[in-house]
């Protein structure tokens, strides 16, 4: 194969047998249809739980199927329309309700694990094992108390800041010759 001239072109194309010219076949449309970018709230919204819930992988492997773009997953995975709404005020109820349901089923586990573990179960428990479990629980306190805001300087009172005079040559003045 090679470019040619369309006289050469045309020259063969009379040369060639009929039966054996190409037909021009377009490929059918894949995605949401000719000129729709817009993808459903309900797709969105699954799209964007089953990232909170089964994983980044699980959701990029599902749009993919429906020719969504990986980036798009994130935004739908944070409860935005789009990469470009983010800074926006996105729609956060899409992923909070799935997100809910988890904690709410977590939380009655939890709470559930906890009834069970009674003074009679742990009385016979060695002290390796007795350290393990309040290291749990404690990890399981931290994680339930609400998030505080770190302090910047663990000092208190005023702070000084003393600045040493730079000392510099007699070359950087100008002069200035006086008569006596």
């Amino acid at each position: 194969m090679g470019i040619v001239s369309d006289e050469d072109f045309e020259k063969e194309l009379g040369n060639s047998n009929p039966k054996s010219i190409g037909k021009i076949v377009e490929k059918p449309a894949k995605g949401r249809g000719e000129g729709s970018v817009e993808v459903p709230d309900a797709l969105r919204k699954v799209i964007g739980e089953t990232s909170a819930t089964s994983g980044r992988g699980v959701a990029t492997e599902l749009a993919s199927n429906f020719g969504i773009s990986a980036s798009s997953v994130s935004a739908y995975a944070n409860g935005a329309k789009s990469t470009a709404s983010y800074d926006d005020t996105p729609n956060k109820g899409i992923i909070t309700g799935a997100k809910e349901r988890i904690q709410k089923r977590a939380r009655s586990k939890l709470l559930l694990a906890l009834n069970h573990l009674t003074t009679d179960k742990l009385e016979p428990a060695s002290a390796k094992e007795l350290a393990g479990i309040a290291r749990d629980m404690s990890a399981v306190v931290k994680n339930m108390e609400e998030p505080t805001i770190p302090t910047i300087n663990n000092q208190n009172g005023p702070q000084f800041v003393f600045y040493a005079p730079q000392f510099r040559k007699e070359e950087h003045f100008d002069v200035v010759e006086a008569k006596e």
